[in-house]
């Protein structure tokens, strides 16, 4: 029994992004015009995204309540018990005091970062053989991360406005410049153009 053949999985691929570009247009401008939104007003996007954290860790403690209640009999109780009644003590938090949420996400988004530039710092330095003139791209990508992890640590607890907005708001542009890039070079492909997906 032969496996599955690539160039016509690619083909289908083709033809499926070919088909729907205007939906990944769509996606890609309202990605960046929420992105923007938050770059210019980056402390409503913070609060927004701790809101938006705290209803999650609510409504998956409540979720992870009901069910350990529904499976009491089952290795564990007491532990699922500790973490629903957890998540919805963080989401309640949150959700009442957003700012200070705000403050407290900041700290994680810092340690994030550290870790994130360490990590890839020593990727890079690990792989110089392998990844020749890529490598100083991956070295350059960890140290931005330890310099932003400096500048918000230095700046709280009035950086935590702007970080976490800020950062969200970046996000948001570069996916939606992509999604844009690869919905207008969908619409100029032809369907079976495959190879053109590698």
């Amino acid at each position: 029994m032969s496996g599955p053949d690539y160039s016509e999985i690619q083909r289908a691929v083709a033809r499926s992004i070919h088909d729907h570009w205007k939906l990944f247009l769509i996606e890609g401008l309202c990605l960046l015009v929420l992105g923007v939104l938050a770059i210019i007003l980056p402390q409503i996007a913070s609060l927004a995204v701790t809101l938006v954290i705290g209803w999650l860790f609510l409504f998956s403690g409540a979720v992870g309540l009901f069910m350990t209640f529904m499976m009491r009999q089952m290795p564990g109780f007491w532990w699922s018990l500790l973490s629903a009644v957890l998540g919805i003590a963080a989401g309640l938090v949150l959700i009442a005091f957003p700012v200070s949420g705000v403050i407290s996400l900041t700290y994680v988004l810092v340690a994030f970062f550290i870790v994130e530039g360490v990590a890839s710092i020593m990727f890079a330095l690990d792989h110089r053989a392998e990844l020749p003139g890529r490598w100083s791209w991956m070295l350059m990508s960890g140290i931005v991360d330890l310099i932003l992890a400096a500048l918000i640590l230095l700046g709280l607890p009035s950086s935590a406005a702007w970080a976490i907005g800020l950062l969200v708001g970046i996000n948001m542009v570069m996916g939606g410049v992509a999604l844009i890039a690869m919905a207008m070079t969908a619409r100029n492909v032809a369907p079976d153009a495959g190879a053109q997906y590698r």
